[in-house]
């Protein structure tokens, strides 16, 4: 039996979890992943054959943290270029870009957008 989900927030971006991820795991691109915590962002990028990560990028990283503050919409721009200058270096140009049920707005449209910037397409 499965265990009932009492934080309405939580449960609702669960669904949209479930929901985002039937469509993208569908796809051969190389996966994007974001995941939004109060004080930090990360970001990944996942090999959708083998379920492996080759790049992780987040504001807790030495070279992003060190620039000021990491829970802000700046802190995830930065993320965003950093991932996005880390899969070029990978020749990673096609990524799909999972939200993980997180809404697109603040944070996460920031890190998306730094990343269009800096090159990925998706």
């Amino acid at each position: 039996m499965k265990r009932r989900i009492t934080d309405e927030s939580r449960r609702r971006r669960l669904a949209r979890r479930r929901r985002v991820q039937k469509r993208i795991a569908r796809s051969p691109r190389v996966r994007l992943t974001v995941y939004r915590s109060a004080r930090h962002i990360y970001a990944q990028l996942v090999d959708p054959s083998t379920g492996r990560t080759i790049v992780t990028v987040s504001s807790r990283s030495p070279a992003v943290a060190g620039e000021g503050a990491t829970g802000n919409i700046e802190a995830a721009r930065r993320v965003g270029e950093a991932v996005a200058r880390l899969a070029l270096e990978k020749e990673i140009r096609e990524v799909v870009f999972n939200r993980n049920g997180f809404l697109y707005h603040g944070r996460v449209k920031a890190l998306a957008d730094a990343a269009r910037e800096a090159g990925l397409r998706f």
